[in-house]
């Protein structure tokens, strides 16, 4: 562990290490960005950013993982090192889940919102906009009187905070209950869930979607959004939720895939593939191929499966991860300038004690799982919203 005054000349040497006239000029055109925004606009970034600070100020305490956030990251990547293999990971797939989202959840919500997933964007359309159009097809696939009738039960496979359930819980009448692996993930869900007058309907419970905790044939329908993506056997998951899930009732998709164009003796391919893995919290990344069979061998009828990331004219989904250098866009942080910026942020945090050690590390793991997801989207080797709908038969 460095002493603080290790960290400190440490942090005089990154700062050294940087041409200040730019970096102050930039800096200064990005605070008056903010102000604008701040004041006339509908959007609240110091509002986001003060959230951001009070929830990692507090994140220790609230941890899982470890004792700490700087412990819980080594040893997250620990299980991603390369003397652990895939099976090994798989084994240990609530460990590692956990883990990430016990170090990742706060950083997410305040870069992404709380709707932890992509979607591709029409003209015109904003990212926000497009993130809940992207919810409302998936819940559209599980039928009008599933949504419609106020007696009717959903279940939110994987639901992180529950972004998704509260967009629809605007909109449907039934009730929807998510499932996540994370404590913290529930009591934040849960929270937002009463902020927004929505708990009434909408409600997170902690579980593991590889041994639902409910009766057999409960719900009315199912949806997760690149969730089961974390499962260690896809065909063990689906059957999971085939189980919980009344005859005729639908389960709708989003998984994060591979494609048909991944080569497995292509190191580059290979580097990508890790890259993912280790930066969004997976033990291992599949295809297409194999979760559309392990759906229908769950038991499962097939009605839809497409790659919703070939739909043409749309700004593809990986979009959000490509440099900008507009201040006022989140994709601000991915051009050269804006790492640095980001990075001095968290950095300083670290420095004056007002975020835990180890939230440096963090950053750094999530950045190069962003970096890998949008270098396979670009080569079409990955997708993130490989679409698969089935139905439970009737009896």
């Amino acid at each position: 562990m460095k002493s603080f005054k290790e960290t400190k000349a440490s942090l005089m040497n990154l700062l050294l290490e940087v041409d200040s006239t730019p970096v102050l000029a930039a800096g200064g055109v990005v605070i008056g960005s903010v102000m604008a925004v701040q004041l006339f606009t509908s959007a609240d970034p110091i509002g986001r950013c003060f959230t951001f600070w009070r929830q990692l100020s507090a994140h220790e305490k609230r941890l899982t993982s470890g004792e700490s956030v700087n412990n819980s990251v080594d040893k997250y990547n620990e299980l991603h090192s390369t003397t652990t293999s895939t099976n090994e990971r798989n084994e240990q797939y609530s460990s590692l889940v956990n883990s990430y989202y016990d170090l990742a959840t706060v950083f997410y919500e305040w870069g992404w919102g709380s709707s932890f997933h992509f979607s591709y964007q029409y003209p015109k359309e904003s990212f926000h906009q497009s993130i809940q159009r992207h919810e409302y097809q998936l819940a559209a696939h599980l039928g009008s009187r599933c949504l419609s009738d106020p007696s009717t039960h959903i279940l939110d496979v994987g639901c992180g905070v529950g972004g998704p359930m509260r967009n629809l819980c605007q909109f449907v009448a039934a009730k929807i209950t998510g499932i996540t692996l994370n404590p913290y993930q529930v009591q934040r869900g849960n929270e937002l869930n009463q902020k927004t007058g929505l708990s009434h309907r909408a409600t997170s419970v902690q579980g593991d979607f590889m041994q639902l905790p409910f009766e057999n044939e409960t719900f009315d329908g199912a949806y997760a959004i690149e969730a089961t993506c974390h499962a260690p056997d896809r065909v063990a998951c689906y059957q999971q939720i085939y189980d919980k899930l009344k005859p005729g009732a639908v389960f709708a998709c989003y998984e994060w895939c591979l494609t048909d164009r991944f080569d497995p003796n292509n190191a580059e391919h290979v580097r990508m593939k890790r890259d993912i893995e280790l930066g969004n919290g997976l033990p291992d990344i599949t295809t297409t191929t194999v979760c559309w069979e392990a759906l229908q061998a769950a038991g499962f009828e097939p009605i839809v499966e497409k790659d919703l990331a070939l739909t043409p004219n749309v700004q593809v989904w990986y979009t959000p991860l490509l440099p900008s250098w507009n201040p006022l866009s989140q994709r601000f942080q991915f051009n050269w300038l804006g790492a640095i910026l980001t990075n001095i942020m968290i950095y300083s945090l670290e420095f004056f004690w007002l975020a835990p050690k180890g939230t440096i590390k963090t950053q750094k793991v999530l950045q190069a799982g962003g970096f890998a997801l949008r270098d396979a989207g670009k080569e079409g080797l990955f997708t993130a919203m490989y679409l698969m709908v089935g139905r439970k038969p009737r009896k």
